[in-house]
């Protein structure tokens, strides 16, 4: 395992673990999942994974408790992150639900608490308030922002007074955009970018086409697995499958490989089950070349999917089966 060359008190592993489906049904996992949950947490942990990703809007409070029970003694080993759903977010009810994160999971001290979206009606100044007290009284260690623009995470910083160490965004092959501004900022000023759906939620797996279509509720809001999208994707997944084959690893691992060449920027795929973690987990030792960053870059920006106003129709259209 690699880790994030950051000064932080526990080392950041640049896999992590994202544990959105903990509990969720919207997955598609299936009840027998919750078990498997604690198998793949015990995995992880063997495998010098040290970031653990939840939030209390996850299974409204399901995920940090599974995540919290299946890690037992190792909770103090690791980088125990989770966020709270801003609404309202002002200083009391920050720290509030900081305490209240902090029982499901177990634990008197969360290492990275972070704000899971930004409240257009609430300032950062009075979040960030809260934020600060939990900091001096040490229940929070680093304090993070989830789905920051660069100018807004710069607001959160100054209202907190000290570092706000990550902004978690959407960040993968075909979620290009922390590109242009968060991670030259992060590697600027030594601060820390996070992707989600790291795969774009298993796009970037191969493992689906027009004629095999993902099942659970999650994927089938995505646009990126509209049937249309699937087939312009193809030559993208091709690339992927050709470096795949010259590191002996798999689309998806050449995909986290993408991401994990810049410093500042940790991964937290999900993983439905053991064999997923372990996979993810080696992607962070696959060294690309020059020219295959080169080629797979080429092929994520001609790729072209169809999104926003102009794929709804067609989202409709699919989820009614038509």
């Amino acid at each position: 395992m690699r880790f994030v060359p950051l000064d932080t008190p526990k080392p950041l592993s640049k896999i992590g673990l994202g544990t959105w489906q903990f509990g969720s049904r919207e997955w598609g996992y299936g009840p027998e999942y919750e078990r498997r949950a604690a198998e793949i947490v015990r995995r992880a942990v063997d495998l010098g994974i040290t970031v653990f990703d939840t939030a209390e809007l996850y299974g409204f409070g399901r995920s940090e408790r599974i995540l919290g029970e299946a890690l037992g003694d190792d909770r103090q080993k690791v980088v125990l992150a989770t966020k709270i759903f801003p609404i309202l977010p002002v200083a009391p009810v920050v720290q509030q639900r900081a305490v209240a994160s902090a029982a499901r999971l177990g634990v008197t001290h969360l290492d990275l608490y972070q704000v899971h979206q930004a409240n257009p009606l609430v300032a950062d100044h009075t979040t960030m308030r809260g934020m600060r007290a939990l900091q001096d009284v040490g229940l929070v260690g680093e304090v993070g922002v989830s789905n920051y623009g660069l100018r807004r995470w710069q607001v959160a910083e100054a209202a907190l007074g000290r570092r706000v160490l990550s902004n978690q965004v959407r960040y993968s092959m075909v979620d290009r955009r922390p590109e242009h501004d968060l991670l030259p900022y992060a590697k600027q000023a030594g601060r820390l970018v996070i992707a989600y759906s790291p795969l774009a939620q298993g796009f970037l797996s191969g493992r689906y086409d027009a004629k095999n279509p993902p099942s659970g509720a999650v994927r089938r809001a995505n646009p990126y697995f509209l049937p249309e999208n699937l087939e312009r994707g193809a030559t993208l997944i091709e690339t992927l499958r050709q470096v795949a084959d010259a590191h002996d690893a798999t689309p998806s691992q050449i995909a986290l490989a993408y991401l994990l060449r810049h410093p500042n920027v940790l991964a937290i795929p999900g993983a439905s089950g053991v064999e997923q973690v372990e996979r993810n987990a080696a992607a962070a030792d696959i060294d690309l070349a020059d020219d295959e960053h080169a080629a797979l870059a080429r092929a994520a920006r001609e790729f072209r999917p169809i999104t926003g106003l102009a794929a709804a129709p067609r989202l409709l259209r699919a989820r009614a089966g038509g």
